[in-house]
C-alpha cells in the first residue's frame, strides 16, 4: 500500500462525504485533487482491492461515439 497511501486516503474521504459515487467520478475528483493525478487503472485497482471500499452496483449509460458502457458504484465498507 506504499505508493498509493494518499490516493487511498482521499478516496476514502470523498466517499465519508458523498456517500457514494461511480469511478468515473472518483477519477475526476482525484484528478482534480492533486497535481499529479491517476489513471483509470490505478483508481480501479484502489478501489477493487482495498478492503474499505465496496460495489454498491452498477450504472449503465452510453459514452462518446454511443457506445454503451457500464461503470460501477462505489461506497464504504460497513465495517
Amino acid at each position: 500500500m506504499g505508493r498509493t497511501t494518499r490516493l487511498r486516503s482521499e478516496i476514502a474521504e470523498y466517499l465519508s462525504a458523498e456517500g457514494q459515487a461511480n469511478t468515473n467520478e472518483i477519477l475526476e475528483h482525484v484528478n482534480s485533487r492533486f497535481r499529479w493525478g491517476a489513471t483509470m487503472n490505478q483508481i480501479g485497482n484502489v478501489l477493487a482491492r482495498d478492503r474499505r471500499f465496496a460495489k454498491a452496483g452498477f450504472q449503465d449509460g452510453t459514452g462518446l461515439g454511443g457506445i454503451r458502457q457500464r461503470v460501477c458504484i462505489w461506497e464504504l465498507a460497513a465495517n
